[in-house]
């Protein structure tokens, strides 16, 4: 018999800024998992945001204009596009109804494709990746993955994810561009806030490029030549954590994925991911995703339908019913 996850409530994802309406369909996850927005209906965000997951839209209807990379960026009807959540990015403006479909992908699919290694330093270099060449069933498959996604059914995500590595597959290989070069520079924001955005791009940048090293906030501070205080003072306020939860964040996204795609010991995971201490590394990784790296691996390396599932709630992991 097929095991059935409980659907995840959404609202009790960490979001980066609070204050923002946890329905949104752009929510800001705090873990790993494989899911898709609730909702269909775009609207603007009052800020940037980030998230560890590799995000894709496909747009049904409308038209919608993100800040992203420092440029907007406009995505109309029936194009496809993706990029990594780490990127601060931003809906800034809508033709209204604009509706889209919304899925999360975590980064250790995209980790274990194999012959992408272009496309995968481009999407993690910050690119905003439109697919060149849509099929009219693309559509379809999109509505449908979403639906059984949000079904709860294990088997069925899985599915879902076989399905998705193989179009992302087929991005690589019938073709691609960074919107980013057809974007325009921003002009929108007033010029204060201009100038931090572009340093909490440049500090991201950094971050996602030095992570695995023995980097602190200050170094990150200095890289875009503002004083450290200063520096996490502008960060904090941006993104919604700080330097150093996201330098952490950083590494224990590259060390789960090591879990999964290799046999390496953990002990070499943890310093491979930038962890200078073993037991600073379980801590981290324990209160990220609510179990020991060693279980992890283990739960991950059972057959599909003999896994045990789990769904991360408020950082907490829950027995799937």
């Amino acid at each position: 018999m097929t095991r059935r996850r409980k659907p995840v409530n959404l609202l009790g994802a960490t979001a980066v800024h609070p204050e923002r309406d946890p329905a949104h369909p752009l929510v800001v996850f705090g873990d790993h998992r494989f899911c898709a927005g609730d909702n269909i209906n775009v609207r603007r965000m009052e800020g940037p945001h980030m998230h560890s997951q590799i995000e894709l839209n496909f747009v049904l209807e409308g038209e919608m204009t993100y800040w992203f990379d420092g440029r907007e960026l406009s995505v109309s009807e029936g194009r496809l596009c993706l990029f990594w959540g780490m990127i601060p990015h931003q809906v800034t403006d809508i033709k209204d109804p604009t509706r889209f479909i919304c899925l999360y992908v975590p980064m250790s699919v995209f980790l274990a494709l194999p012959s992408l290694s272009r496309f995968r330093d481009a999407v993690f270099r910050g690119a905003m990746i439109e697919a060149l060449d849509i099929r009219p069933y693309d559509r379809d498959i999109f509505i449908r993955w979403r639906e059984e996604l949000l079904s709860g059914d294990a088997e069925l995500e899985q599915i879902v994810r076989e399905e998705l590595g193989a179009r992302v597959r087929r991005l690589d290989r019938e073709g691609w561009q960074d919107l980013r070069e057809q974007g325009s520079a921003i002009a929108s924001f007033e010029h204060h806030d201009a100038d931090r955005m572009f340093h909490v791009e440049r500090m991201m940048r950094f971050i996602t490029e030095h992570a695995l090293e023995n980097i602190s906030a200050e170094d990150v501070g200095r890289d875009v030549g503002l004083h450290p205080n200063y520096a996490m003072g502008i960060f904090k306020r941006t993104v919604g954590v700080t330097i150093n939860q996201s330098i952490i964040r950083h590494r224990l996204d590259t060390a789960q994925s090591l879990l999964i795609s290799t046999d390496l010991p953990i002990t070499s995971i943890a310093f491979e991911a930038g962890f200078g201490s073993l037991s600073r590394f379980y801590e981290a990784f324990h209160d990220r995703f609510g179990t020991k790296p060693g279980t992890f691996r283990r739960r991950l390396a059972k057959p599909p339908r003999a896994r045990e599932v789990h769904a991360t709630v408020n950082g907490q992991i829950a027995d799937g019913g």
